[in-house]
């Protein structure tokens, strides 16, 4: 998992623009949709010679669960990874302010990133700043209990979690969640890659 969410610098040397309305080499890029966060990863597998994770066709996407290149995280990969195995209520802190930018201390804006305190894991970011897509369509939890659950399938919209600057509190809790079209690309919209190896 990303240490940080996606920087805008980042962003431009993959993508070659910049669509986020906050500037700043190191502030998350935003503004972007879900589509969007899936063909940068595989412009930047591309472009480091791994194998693409995603088939895209239009608005029909499909992952290589086996493919060694660059993805958005699962919705319980992204969990896991904000958890770090600790019992706050955010990620690495039950203080918001430790490791959040939210409404409450954002002055209506992005940050750079790793300005609060990483969680356990070492990543930093994981609540506030900007919401983080993840690869899920967005529905109920089942009552079972899974392991490395992948989510419903055929729904209209796709999850996102951590909150963003225009957060309230209970919105940047990590369990917090909820869908938003994949279409999607508010202000407050990034996202975090992982690669397993």
């Amino acid at each position: 998992m990303s240490r940080y969410p996606v920087t805008q610098v980042l962003w431009q040397r993959v993508m070659g623009n910049n669509p986020s309305r906050f500037k700043g080499d190191n502030r998350p890029v935003e503004s972007v949709s879900w589509f969007d966060a899936v063909s940068f990863c595989n412009k930047l597998s591309e472009l480091e010679g791994v194998e693409s994770v995603y088939t895209i066709n239009g608005s029909d996407v499909h992952c290589n669960w086996l493919a060694k290149g660059y993805r958005i995280p699962t919705e319980a990969e992204w969990e896991y990874s904000a958890r770090a195995n600790e019992a706050f209520k955010y990620s690495g802190s039950n203080e918001i302010d430790e490791v959040a930018w939210y409404d409450g201390n954002s002055g209506d804006e992005t940050h750079p990133v790793g300005e609060k305190k990483p969680n356990a894991f070492g990543l930093y970011d994981m609540n506030g700043n900007v919401y983080e897509w993840c690869w899920d369509w967005y529905g109920s939890y089942s009552s079972d209990s899974q392991t490395d659950l992948s989510g419903p399938f055929g729904h209209s919209t796709r999850t996102r979690r951590g909150g963003g600057w225009c957060s309230i509190v209970r919105d940047a809790r990590v369990s917090f969640r909820d869908g938003v079209s994949p279409v999607g690309c508010g202000d407050f919209q990034g996202f975090r890659i992982l690669r397993v190896q």
